[in-house]
């Protein structure tokens, strides 16, 4: 996985790091892996490690494991050739979910700069209404346009909090896993899976995630999917 990286997020601790890039590049991959993870359970890693776990996991042919690690990459480090690594690695493997595309670029970036747009926003929000207050208590009078145009941003702040969502996804995380028609194990079945597939979660009933696959809606259980952050 040729990809270029930036300086280390959060600080390893670096006699672990450093004796688990030994392991990795002994070719002792298990052993490497089980370091790795101790220290992205400590949120302690760089990109370049999230790249070789993704690695490692796609050695041992665990799919959704390399693909849940590139995710992990790509959050963040969103670039186009990341993407185009995964529609590589899910075409070789005829997985679903991966197509490249700039719909899933911009989805990223502006889950990154959410809270940054959010903030703008309401800090437009607050000058304005201040300075409405100022130019009230001096007399002035606003014009009905202004007034509904700035109720409209108010609303739209509104709608961008609690219903602006880009939706979430999940990577099927077991092999032989069924698709149902509806949440129940007596439903119409639709397909058995392998794992690795990325899917959209519309929502969740019970047990049950509700995806959306090859364009309907469909249900698979919670513990075969992995929902991605």
């Amino acid at each position: 996985m040729a990809l270029n990286t930036e300086p280390v997020y959060s600080q390893p601790d670096t006699k672990t790091l450093s004796q688990a890039d030994s392991l990795f590049n002994s070719q002792q991959y298990t052993e490497a892996f089980v370091l790795y993870d101790s220290l992205l359970q400590q949120q302690l890693y760089s990109p370049q490690m999230l790249l070789k776990m993704a690695y490692i996991r796609e050695s041992l042919r665990d799919y959704t494991g390399a693909m849940y690690y590139l995710h992990l990459f790509y959050k963040k480090q969103p670039s186009r050739s990341v993407l185009k690594k995964m529609e590589e690695l899910g075409q070789t493997h005829r997985l679903n979910g991966y197509e490249y595309n700039d719909l899933q670029f911009f989805k990223t970036q502006f889950s990154k700069h959410y809270m940054r747009i959010l903030e703008l926003m309401l800090l437009a929000a607050v000058v304005t209404v201040t300075v409405m207050f100022v130019s009230w208590r001096k007399g002035h009078r606003f014009s009905r346009a202004f007034k509904t145009g700035f109720v409209l941003y108010l609303l739209f702040i509104l709608y961008y909090i609690n219903f602006l969502n880009l939706g979430d996804e999940g990577i099927i995380r077991n092999d032989q896993v069924a698709i149902m028609s509806a949440p129940s194990a007596g439903a119409t079945w639709l397909a058995t899976v392998s794992q690795g597939h990325k899917v959209p979660i519309i929502g969740e009933q019970d047990i049950w995630y509700e995806i959306r696959w090859k364009g309907q809606k469909a249900y698979v259980r919670k513990h075969n999917l992995l929902e991605l952050p």
